[in-house]
């Protein structure tokens, strides 16, 4: 592998430094690289062309998220497949968990959040015309397919943030586990939460796209050299809250995190039942990548959602 990573990554000296730990889709290698330390995502399971979609996605999230230059993230450096494994090589990073920096993160995160509609204001203020300017993102999706986990999000473009969350997350996943397990309750409370869809998110909210991580649980953060940093994202541009529900979930973050965020973002009207409607997302996407035992959450989320 080392002889790979020279000609990959164009280095003089490449050595193992071992096994680093790795999440439940792929498994990590750190290496030493012309003496700067990188990490290596590596995923030889069947099926590997899914696995080069997911690291080219991740690789598109982290380099806008580097771009926005308001939270930290591991440099990309390449991703390639060799001998039927895909790869993804990036900066190495001494990681804690998040603790100290999570005002911090809170801070940096709404910034990012931010970040897109600074830009087309500050275009249309020196353009002299609001609304007519090109710089800055204007629709709801990503250059790519992104991969929250290892399921491939479908990202086109649409216009309406109401319309990408309802056919590009919900729908899409709701038609994986009807292929999966001819489920029929979920599809009867689909279709009566889809009524109910204008009430969580009017008009009058007026969601300009935000560059979001698109799986911001607790276990895609930490904190570096007094620095908090993310990782692992599945971007896209959409709804600034939709980054705000799995960070409630599966232990959720500190109490600082959310008091800090929202200080520069406040809540809009309806913040609680839209973060049940965001959370469903997570809840179907864990129901098709790790079973029927997240069917009864899905169900529940969605009775609530349903009896708005």
């Amino acid at each position: 592998m080392e002889n790979t990573l020279q000609e990959q990554l164009d280095c003089s000296t490449v050595k193992s430094l071992g096994a680093a730990a790795g999440g439940c889709i792929s498994s990590a290698d750190i290496y030493l690289a012309d003496g700067m330390k990188i990490f290596v995502k590596k995923n030889a399971k069947t099926g590997s062309r899914v696995f080069l979609t997911m690291f080219d996605g991740e690789f598109a999230s982290v380099s806008a998220i580097i771009g926005t230059q308001t939270v930290k993230a591991p440099k990309p450096l390449k991703v390639f497949d060799h001998n039927d494994t895909c790869y993804f090589a990036m900066e190495y990073l001494e990681l804690n968990s998040l603790n100290q920096e999570a005002a911090n993160l809170g801070r940096a995160l709404a910034k990012m959040h931010l970040h897109n509609k600074e830009m087309i204001d500050t275009a249309a203020k020196q353009s002299g015309y609001i609304g007519q300017c090109s710089k800055g993102v204007h629709s709801f999706g990503f250059e790519m397919t992104t991969c929250c986990g290892s399921i491939g999000m479908p990202n086109d473009w649409h216009e309406s943030w109401l319309e990408f969350f309802a056919r590009n997350r919900l729908q899409a996943q709701l038609n994986l586990i009807e292929n999966t397990y001819q489920e029929r309750e979920a599809l009867s409370l689909w279709s009566q939460i889809q009524r109910n869809l204008s009430k969580l998110i009017p008009n009058e909210l007026k969601i300009v796209p935000s560059l979001l991580h698109g799986d911001l649980w607790s276990g895609n953060t930490g904190e570096t050299d007094g620095q908090p940093c993310i990782f692992d994202p599945a971007s896209l541009y959409g709804h600034h809250e939709f980054d705000l529900s799995i960070a409630h979930m599966f232990g959720g973050f500190p109490t600082q995190f959310f008091d800090s965020y929202h200080q520069i973002i406040p809540m809009d009207k309806g913040f609680k039942s839209r973060l049940k409607l965001y959370q469903l997302f997570h809840y179907l996407n864990h129901w098709n990548h790790f079973g029927s035992g997240y069917r009864a959450s899905s169900i529940s989320i969605m009775k609530t959602l349903a009896q708005l």
